[in-house]
C-alpha cells in the first residue's frame, strides 16, 4: 500500500466522505479539482455549516488559481450564512472579514481592505483575550492598508500596537517580531524618524 493511499485513508477516517477528499485536493494543490468538488457539495448542501465550509474552501481555491474575484465572493457568501448561523460575536465572523480584506487587498481595494480588517478586529477584541497573537495580526494588517495608503501617522501607530501585543505573546525571537520592527523601521524612514529607524532595524536584525 503506497505513502498516498494511507494517507488518503487517514483523513477520511477522521473527516468522513467527499468533504475529506475535497480538503486533500487543496492541500495537494489541485484546485481545478477541488473548485469542482466543492461545488458540487455546495449544491447538494443542507446546512448553513456545510455552506460556510464549501464557500471557505471555494474562497481558498480560487485565490490559489489567481480569480479573487470568484475569491471574495465565496468569501462574502461564507459571511452571509455565519451571520445567520452563528451568536453575533463569533470569532469565526472575524475570520470572514480578514479573508474578504485579503482579497480586497490583493486586488488593489485598500479602502475596502482597511475597512473589513477593522470590522475583524472588532471581533477579535471582544472574542479574544487583549493580547492574543491574532490581535496583534489585525493591527498589522490595518498598519500595511494605511501604510500603503500614505496615511503614515495611522500606521505607525497600528505597527506599535501589533508590536506590543507580539513582545507579550510572542517568544523573543520569533519571526513575528522582526516583521513589527522591520515594517516600523520603514514607516519611520518614510518619515524622516533617523534615529528611531536604527534603532527598530536593529531590534529586527537581533531577532532574525
Amino acid at each position: 500500500m503506497n505513502r498516498l493511499t494511507l494517507y488518503l485513508q487517514k483523513e477520511l477516517k477522521s473527516e468522513g466522505g467527499w468533504y475529506a477528499i475535497a480538503h486533500i485536493l487543496i492541500r495537494l494543490r489541485k484546485s481545478s479539482q477541488a473548485e469542482n468538488l466543492y461545488k458540487i457539495l455546495l449544491d447538494k448542501s443542507s446546512s448553513n455549516a456545510e455552506r460556510m465550509v464549501c464557500n471557505d474552501a471555494l474562497g481558498i481555491v480560487n485565490h490559489d488559481m489567481g480569480d479573487y474575484a470568484k475569491a471574495l465572493s465565496s468569501y462574502q457568501q461564507s459571511l452571509e450564512f455565519r451571520k445567520v448561523a452563528l451568536p453575533p460575536n463569533h470569532p469565526d465572523l472575524a475570520t470572514s472579514y480578514r479573508n474578504i480584506g485579503a482579497m480586497y487587498e490583493v486586488m488593489g481595494d485598500y479602502t475596502k481592505a482597511l475597512s473589513s480588517y477593522q470590522q475583524s478586529l472588532e471581533f477579535r477584541k471582544i472574542a479574544l483575550p487583549p493580547n492574543h497573537p491574532d490581535l496583534a495580526t489585525s493591527y498589522s494588517n490595518i498598519g500595511a492598508m494605511y501604510d500603503v495608503m500614505g496615511d503614515y501617522t495611522k500606521a505607525l501607530s497600528s505597527y506599535q500596537k501589533s508590536l506590543e501585543i507580539r513582545k507579550i505573546a510572542l517568544p523573543p525571537n520569533h519571526s513575528d517580531l522582526a516583521i513589527s520592527y522591520n515594517n516600523i523601521g520603514a514607516v519611520e524612514a518614510i518619515m524622516s524618524e533617523y534615529t528611531n529607524v536604527l534603532v527598530y532595524l536593529q531590534n529586527a536584525f537581533n531577532v532574525e
